[in-house]
């Protein structure tokens, strides 16, 4: 039994956040209906690459779904959506602003349906303010909400970050939000709804970096492989690749300059804390720089995992699914022939599922209708579904 066993989830959601969203919570035991119009969610074409017609991008979020496809705007499908939405906990929607409303499936609609349900709507930014009309895609949330700027080379252009974070993480705020919705429900016995939004979501992620711009006034530069507030924390080049080391504490400064053979350093008024490194970063990352270039990374890796000193090749994506931990993990395994990387939410007495691969466009359609108490043909019929 999963932990969500019992609680039923209608995704009206596509692309990336909210079928994360959506995903987050089948792998925790609810059962997530995917409801797709008759030509399926966006990311089913987009590709290559395919395994037996099935896009790598819609695998990678909707596994532990299943899928029904239907008209919203067919009349006769409207009796089956209102009965499936009495019976649901939760719906997921990322429509345009409006256009949940103008397919009949928008908050009051369907709370004066099912007053317990929990609503969660996904945007751009967000349902209100200047920008509530406005579509959202996470390569345009990096730019405007302040990630592309700090991201990239120190001497080069912006660049975005080569997996689209803005979108997975709203999806895990989402799936958060959702999360204590229900537990208020459980309290007051009332739905609720949500409104999560990339660029809020985004602005977050800013984390320490707003919080430096916020105390300073000063707009943050780029840094590259370079951490604003930490150093020595960026990658180095070996004589044969480059690795990353991270010395984020004084105690992790002592134990590498005790690895290193240099003692000294620690007395060294540029480098003998933090801040003072941090002042002179030019001076100890160039010493550790012509340093490093002597010898391969591995001499290095191996030095620094004696001493306890976090550090790291740089690995291909490749390379990181092959790693030892993923497979000791659990993080590699197949659904139905389509290979999976797992969850990484990890229960001791409800385990994540592993049950369902990712659906086939309206390959569930018969058995959700059937369920719901109505009959299959008959709504094909009509063009209800598919």
């Amino acid at each position: 039994m999963g932990a969500l066993s019992g609680i039923t989830v209608l995704e009206l959601s596509r692309v990336l956040a909210g079928p994360w969203c959506g995903m987050t919570l089948a792998d925790l035991g609810a059962d997530v209906i995917k409801l797709e119009s008759f030509e399926g969610d966006d990311t089913r074409g987009l590709g290559p690459p395919f395994l037996d017609g099935m896009s790598a991008y819609f695998a990678c979020c909707n596994r532990n779904k299943r899928s029904l496809a239907i008209d919203l705007r067919a009349p006769a499908a409207r009796p089956l959506l209102e009965a499936l939405v009495r019976s649901a906990d939760v719906m997921v929607e990322n429509y345009r602003t409006g256009g949940a409303e103008s397919l009949g499936v928008g908050y009051e609609a369907m709370a004066s349906i099912n007053p317990r349900l929990v609503y969660c709507s996904i945007s751009g930014y967000g349902r209100d303010g200047p920008g509530a009309m406005r579509p959202g895609y996470d390569y345009v949330v990096q730019a405007e909400a302040g990630l592309m700027s700090i991201t990239g080379p120190a001497d080069g252009e912006a660049s975005k970050v080569g997996v689209a974070v803005a979108d997975l993480a709203t999806g895990q705020n989402a799936a958060t939000a959702i999360l204590a919705a229900l537990l208020q429900r459980q309290r007051d016995g009332r739905g609720q709804r949500i409104d999560v939004s990339l660029f809020d979501t985004q602005l977050s992620l800013l984390a320490n970096v707003a919080g430096n711009a916020l105390f300073t006034g000063v707009d943050a530069p780029r840094f590259g492989n370079a951490h604003p507030s930490i150093v020595p924390y960026q990658a180095f080049a070996a004589s044969d690749q480059s690795f990353v080391l991270a010395v984020a504490s004084e105690k992790l400064w002592a134990q590498l300059c005790r690895a290193l053979g240099q003692p000294g350093w620690l007395e060294d008024e540029r480098w003998r804390n933090n801040a003072a490194r941090v002042r002179h970063r030019d001076s100890i990352c160039q010493v550790l720089a012509d340093l490093f270039k002597a010898k391969p990374a591995a001499h290095w890796l191996a030095l620094f995992e004696r001493a306890g000193i976090p550090a790291a090749p740089i690995n291909s994506v490749c390379q990181a699914l092959e790693h030892p931990v993923a497979h000791a993990r659990g993080m590699r395994y197949e659904l139905g022939g389509i290979p999976m990387v797992g969850s990484p939410i990890r229960l001791s007495g409800s385990p994540t599922r592993r049950e369902l691969p990712p659906p086939r466009l309206g390959e569930h359609s018969d058995l959700i209708v059937r369920a719901a108490g109505f009959e299959p043909d008959e709504l094909r019929a009509a063009g209800a579904i598919r």
